[in-house]
């Protein structure tokens, strides 16, 4: 495959609006109303288990979604092209996944319309994200991937102020965010000019080639196998923080129920301008240099302080102050971390599937956190605080990782 020509800024735009408003239909439940939901039907005190099944659950289900469906659209020779045919049909599929954990009466329903969300969800992303290998060029990766970065703090500050507008009614809770994500991802679906396959190119169909969908060779991939444990390693860090801080603000803070969104809109606001000047500056420099590993490196030592100040926070200002120092971390990791895996791809042809498969990187952590929570927590006592100092020497380690790639300055 040739090298792609660099890309306007048309272009660019409209791929990290799409990629924010893929974070947004995500993020949405995960933030917060997937936690405050099974709070509503099981109480406080199961809450945490209640979440863990159903979070960890479709974390699995995210794990074999996104590579399989990754390898769908490496094969797919539609007249529509390769990826937007995955991008449309995910997000459908993703936003009936949410209406059913919206109106769920039971933490069974909510089971399952959470799995339905993962599975058509992870389509649009393994299609989304092979975009960039696709259509970018390398010396225009860091860049790009820097403006991708700008969209998850953009939506994570939407949803968790669209959720706490909509206080009180669930439903819009759940569908405002789905609706004005929606809408970013089929304006790039609708615009893009897609990579086209011919038929003819098509490889075939064998059990071997099914099962090489979910696996890399780490001894051929050794610079991948690296780059996977560290941003494993980074998202475990999190996901920790991520699924439980609804948790932390009310046991550990003490803040009243019907502040909880409010908070966590404020905490994800200071941790997302932070984290937008330090995507941009991430990415630029990155290019501007050729050097991507001491960003990465950085940028996850700065995310385990964040976990480590937030671990020993008992006030809400603590709290926020352990989200801003996150923020500068995380948006140096996504501006570089994307921009660095697009370099140590195997294999370009197959750029969708190895992306599926690296993203698994990013699903696990989120059923390994509710599996060890519980029991990090009981060792601790209860004490949050135990929770977050795990999170940080995660994140810590994931630092370590990264120094075994050696292809990528």
């Amino acid at each position: 495959m040739r090298e792609p020509d660099r890309v306007g800024w048309g272009f660019v735009s409209r791929y990290a609006l799409a990629s924010m408003g893929t974070s947004l239909v995500f993020l949405a439940p995960l933030l917060v109303t997937l936690a405050l939901k099974v709070n509503s039907l099981v109480g406080i005190e199961q809450a945490p288990r209640s979440l863990a099944l159903v979070a960890g659950t479709g974390s699995v289900v995210s794990m074999i979604a996104n590579p399989f469906f990754g390898k769908l659209s490496d094969r797919t020779s539609s007249r529509l092209g390769m990826r937007r045919p995955w991008m449309v049909a995910g997000l459908g599929g993703g936003c009936v996944g949410i209406l059913i954990v919206a109106l769920a009466p039971t933490v069974a329903v909510v089971l399952a319309g959470w799995c339905l969300a993962q599975l058509a969800l992870n389509a649009l992303l393994a299609a989304l994200v092979a975009v960039l290998p696709d259509q970018v060029p390398v010396t225009q990766r860091g860049s790009v991937a820097g403006f991708l970065g700008i969209g998850l703090p953009v939506a994570s500050v939407t949803a968790t102020y669209l959720v706490q507008l909509f206080t009180g009614n669930r439903l819009l809770m759940f569908l405002a965010p789905c609706a004005i994500g929606g809408f970013f991802v089929l304006l790039f679906a609708v615009t893009l000019t897609d990579r086209r396959l011919d038929p003819a190119d098509k490889p075939p169909w064998s059990v071997r080639e099914l099962l090489s969908t979910f696996y890399f060779n780490p001894r051929t991939s050794p610079d991948f196998a690296w780059a996977f444990t560290s941003r494993f390693l980074l998202v475990l860090a999190y996901a920790f923080l991520a699924t439980y801080q609804a948790y932390y603000l009310l046991d550990q803070i003490g803040s009243p129920e019907a502040d909880v969104p409010h908070q966590i809109f404020l905490g994800t606001l200071v941790q997302s301008v932070v984290l937008i000047a330090a995507s941009l500056a991430g990415g630029y420099v990155s290019d501007r240099t050729g050097r991507r590993k001491i960003l990465v490196v950085t940028a996850s030592i700065l995310y385990g302080a964040a976990m480590f100040v937030i671990a020993v926070s008992d006030t809400f200002t603590g709290y926020l102050v352990g989200m801003a120092i996150s923020g500068l971390g995380f948006g140096l990791y996504v501006a570089v971390d994307l921009a660095l895996v697009a370099d140590v791809l195997p294999d370009r042809a197959t750029a969708a599937k190895d992306l599926g498969v690296f993203n698994i990187a990013s699903a696990l952590p989120f059923f390994v956190a509710p599996a060890l929570a519980p029991g990090i927590l009981a060792l601790g006592n209860g004490s949050y605080a135990v929770l977050y100092t795990a999170a940080g020497s995660s994140a810590t380690l994931g630092a370590a990782a990264i120094l075994g790639v050696k292809r990528v300055r």
